[in-house]
């Protein structure tokens, strides 16, 4: 599946309701003070900014999207056969990630 076809199944599966809440990103949310509206808010009209094609169980990527209060947003998703699972999530930090938080900075 390339990039867009990833990204066209991140959406419908957003759309849907097809998402898998891992134990994890829960627990990051509460951390980080995130709301689940606003993961399914930055997925619905975010952009892959990296993959990780060798992740197990599924391939996942990170996804750039923005709050509904307007703040970028990272998730980290899983593309499974029937659902997307949803691994992490947090607010990208200015002194790891470029401006626009697309790419990360180097050493």
């Amino acid at each position: 599946m390339n990039r867009e076809e990833q990204l066209a199944c991140i959406k419908e599966r957003c759309s849907t309701g097809r998402l898998r809440w891992t134990q994890h990103i829960m627990t990051r949310l509460i951390q980080r003070n995130i709301s689940i509206k606003d993961v399914v808010y930055a997925l619905s009209a975010g952009e892959i900014i990296e993959e990780y094609p060798t992740d197990y169980p599924y391939p996942s990527c990170l996804i750039l999207g923005c709050s509904i209060a307007g703040h970028s947003l990272h998730i980290v998703c899983g593309i499974g056969p029937e659902e997307l699972y949803l691994i992490t999530a947090y607010y990208p930090d200015s002194a790891v990630w470029s401006a626009d938080f697309k790419e990360r900075k180097s050493d």
